[in-house]
């Protein structure tokens, strides 16, 4: 036990002394707010002359609670909805980011305005573990479209959900349910 401890604190200093701060690495020309609104989501004003060239809305199941022994139990789980822009150089937009119940009925829209994600940037939505307004059939509907040929977004959700010493977690992928193309207009 005692060598076993010796190889712990040894350990345990050298991950220490091999981290450095996030800021130690930025070139000295970036600022703070500089390195933030690059990596962020931006709102967007997107007006009639956009030109759409791709788009889909996608289905994401939502467990938001699931049922355990029999129906009269449930446990509550916390999700979290993850968007990523996978195409390398190319951004896109969210439109709406919409929360329906089991019932199918439209609890809230998670966006006030469009999103633009830059190349390889993510954004998320949280269903705070003691919602329960979404029941065990929840689902997010996800819009987004593009200006130019891209490749297609990742769009998933983590469920979690922790009591006294268990855990439980897991992921559901979104699938498209509408896909969006590029109109030729008649002459």
């Amino acid at each position: 036990m005692n060598l076993f401890s010796t190889f712990l604190g040894i350990c345990l200093v050298f991950l220490v002394g091999c981290t450095s701060s996030p800021t130690a690495q930025l070139p000295s020309n970036l600022t703070d707010s500089a390195t933030s609104s690059q990596i962020s989501p931006q709102e967007i004003k997107v007006d009639e002359t956009l030109q759409i060239a791709t788009g889909q809305t996608i289905y994401v199941p939502i467990y938001s609670e699931i049922y355990f022994f029999d129906k009269s139990r449930t446990l509550q789980l916390a999700a979290t909805l993850s968007v990523r822009n996978t195409d390398l150089q190319h951004p896109i937009i969210i439109n709406s980011v919409k929360y329906y119940d089991s019932d199918g009925n439209l609890v809230r829209e998670h966006l006030e305005s469009p999103l633009q994600l830059a190349p390889l940037a993510s954004t998320d939505f949280i269903v705070n573990q003691n919602d329960r307004t979404g029941g065990s059939g929840a689902n997010f509907l996800v819009e987004w479209v593009a200006e130019t040929e891209v490749y297609e977004p990742i769009v998933e959700a983590l469920m979690v959900s922790t009591s006294s010493q268990q855990g439980i977690s897991f992921i559901t992928q979104g699938r498209a349910s509408e896909s969006k193309s590029a109109t030729v207009p008649n002459p």
